[in-house]
């Protein structure tokens, strides 16, 4: 049941084609929010499996509408600056304003070999969609939301920002420099009200609705065969179940609404205890 939450709200949403974008996106419409999402709209050289495409960008905007929510849809890679500067501008002059900003967009791959074999080329790529992506959001919003003095900025991590993995150094430190520019941004932000928390989801299972397939990618990453993925990470579960993205986007949508008003420069695990061991 839906209540509302994030009525007469203006959201940004990166990533939003598929999974826990998509997620995301369409529960934030369920909650009265109107959306902008962004997608790249196509795959990127030196990333192994496809991303987010326009068709899958509009298939979200088509299930947000169908919530009623006024949606604009905008392909823009998060690492060209004036591509996301021209989305922004989007949303403020369709909606005069803007509350939520979700940085969802993110890649894990390339991945799946020890720190010492990574490639430069292949480091950058990484840092600069998972952080540095995240960053000039960030750096676009800031100085809107400051100016509104209100805003919730949302930051996807990973338990991959808290622990280490084997054979993904590139991902992990991604994700721990993601968690350490939200507690920074959040302490220059927070006398301006503009809230910045992060969210780190554990193993989020692949649905086939959302045409998500974050899961599968990083299990072939690890040789794990696609038949017994599922298995093998739920194995590490303490709950005995994977995390659904509708999990991660209710507390997505908690930090994004005024439930939340007091928290900020924090870190909300939904791994069902993965990191509490």
């Amino acid at each position: 049941m839906t209540t509302g939450r994030l009525a007469g709200k203006t959201a940004i949403v990166t990533g939003a084609a598929r999974g826990i974008g998509r997620a995301v996106a369409t529960a934030f419409a369920a909650e009265g929010a109107d959306l902008v999402l962004v997608d790249i709209g196509h795959d990127l050289p030196g990333v192994p499996y496809p991303l987010g495409s326009a068709s899958q960008l509009a298939h979200t905007a088509s299930l947000c509408r169908s919530h009623n929510a006024a949606v604009l849809a905008a392909e823009a890679d998060v690492r060209d600056l004036d591509a996301l500067r021209r989305a922004v501008d989007a949303a403020l002059d369709r909606f005069g304003r803007l509350d939520v900003v979700v940085n969802n967009a993110g890649i894990a791959a390339p991945s799946g070999k020890p720190v010492h074999d990574i490639e430069a080329d292949e480091w950058q790529l990484m840092l600069d969609v998972d952080v540095s992506g995240a960053w000039r959001m960030i750096r676009l919003v800031g100085a809107v939301m400051s100016h509104q003095r209100r805003g919730s900025i949302v930051n996807v991590a990973s338990t991959a920002g808290l622990v280490g993995y084997r054979n993904f150094a590139g991902y992990v430190t991604a994700k721990h420099a993601l968690i350490g520019l939200t507690r920074a941004a959040a302490l220059d932000l927070a006398p301006m009200q503009v809230r910045v928390n992060a969210l780190c989801p554990g193993s989020v299972r692949d649905d086939d609705l959302l045409e998500g397939r974050m899961l599968a990618e990083i299990a072939r990453c690890l040789d794990v065969p696609v038949d017994e993925h599922e298995q093998t990470f739920l194995a590490a579960q303490p709950m005995n179940a994977l995390v659904e993205a509708s999990d991660v986007a209710a507390s997505a949508v908690w930090l994004a609404c005024d439930e939340s008003r007091q928290v900020t420069g924090s870190v909300v695990t939904v791994d069902g205890g993965f990191t509490a061991r």
